[in-house]
């Protein structure tokens, strides 16, 4: 642990997600239940139901929403009902949807992150598109989605979302198995959506929406423009929930939320070689860095390293080694075969600010404004609503 003499968070580092419990994890699970397929149980207490709609708004965390409800009519009443659900660490994306689709931890599916090491080739990995070719995305993440396991037992699936994602590795890899809807527009995937429902007595079907989420990163969740994106959505949401069959069950849920981060708190950490010697990979993302440290570095050296961060930022920062993040149960439990995709040592942001690696980053990665990756609450807390149709 780090020497109680060098700079800290004012905020206690929080408590791992309660995985198993109420977190991304359990959602699918729980819809599998209640659509009577055995071997999965319901820590959310979901009604037995013929047909769930899973509806995924990328950037939608139980933060923002709540500050910003009255640009969400139709969501507003439902939210005293809410629940508030964990993403997962980190809180990105690629994992947030893995673990959503998958029904399990991030330790148990492997996909760690935003960028993550592929140790076999000593290389970083970007697990949201930057695959390489030659990296399977079968073997990569080998477990079988909840998707899947439903297709066995009769239930038409079915994701309705853009058509750039229908054969991407992220998808092939932990979003596997359905039908792929391709619709461009949120109101024509809210269409898209409601269409399948008709035809189909047994459904499971996932609509995915990422308007909110590029409007957060590109102007900030303090903007007029993700304010204007969250109203049509929420428009978009209320048209397919009321085009749905009756005696449908609808889960509302988002995959993160966001902080705006100033430009003069977007850090290059390229420029203080204090704090790269000896690092050989960077990973993770601007608000959760992950630094693996080149074969052979000796444990003065990664000491060092450590303390020249805590000096600059661990006033700003939570800093951990791999075993520390692991031991405190922010991936769950964690396969062996994964441990070496996590850095050796993790900078996760407690304040509004970002670290990133100028060396490997393109230089528009420094214009964004909203971000997420780390452990606080306004990045790591989501809604989950549970509507029935009448």
């Amino acid at each position: 642990m780090t020497d109680s003499s060098l700079p800290a968070p004012s905020q206690k580092i929080p408590a791992a997600p309660a995985y198993g419990a109420a977190t991304l994890s359990e959602i699918l699970p729980s819809a599998a239940h209640a659509l009577g397929i055995p071997g999965y149980a319901n820590p959310l207490g979901l009604a037995p139901t013929k047909r769930v709609a899973v509806i995924m708004v990328d950037g939608l965390g139980w933060n923002q929403l709540k500050s910003h409800l009255g640009h969400a009519p139709f969501l507003r009443p439902l939210f005293e009902r809410a629940q508030k659900l964990g993403t997962g660490f980190p809180s990105t994306t690629a994992t947030s949807l893995s673990s959503l689709a998958i029904g399990a931890a991030p330790g148990e599916h492997g996909m760690l992150g935003y960028d993550v090491i592929d140790p076999a080739r000593r290389r970083v990995v970007n697990q949201l598109g930057g695959w390489p070719g030659d990296l399977d995305p079968l073997s990569w993440q080998p477990l079988p989605t909840v998707f899947e396991k439903a297709a066995e037992h009769g239930i038409h699936t079915a994701t309705v979302s853009i058509a750039q994602f229908s054969d991407s590795s992220l998808t092939r890899a932990a979003l596997r198995g359905p039908k792929f809807v391709a619709a461009r527009q949120p109101a024509t995937r809210a269409r898209a959506t409601a269409e399948v429902f008709a035809a189909q007595r047994n459904a499971l079907v996932y609509t995915y929406f990422n308007e909110l989420d590029k409007a957060g990163h590109k102007f900030g969740v303090d903007s007029p423009q993700w304010r204007d994106t969250l109203e049509e959505l929420d428009y978009v949401i209320k048209t397919l929930v009321s085009r749905l069959p009756e005696q449908t069950t609808v889960l509302i849920t988002g995959d993160h939320g966001m902080v705006d981060v100033p430009a003069s708190q977007r850090i290059d950490y390229s420029l203080q070689p204090e704090l790269i010697e000896g690092v050989e990979l960077t990973s993770g993302e601007p608000r959760g860095v992950q630094l693996t440290f080149a074969e052979g570095t000796d444990a003065a050296q990664r000491a060092k390293v450590r303390e020249a961060w805590q000096r600059a930022y661990g006033s700003k920062a939570w800093i951990l080694s791999r075993e520390e993040a692991v031991e405190l149960g922010y991936f769950g439990a964690v396969r062996p075969e994964f441990l070496p995709r996590l850095g050796d040592l993790m900078i996760l942001a407690a304040e509004a600010i970002a670290f990133y690696d100028g060396r490997r980053v393109k230089p528009m990665a420094f214009e964004m404004v909203g971000q997420h990756g780390s452990l606080t609450a306004a990045e790591r807390f989501v809604p989950l609503f549970v509507h029935r149709t009448a």
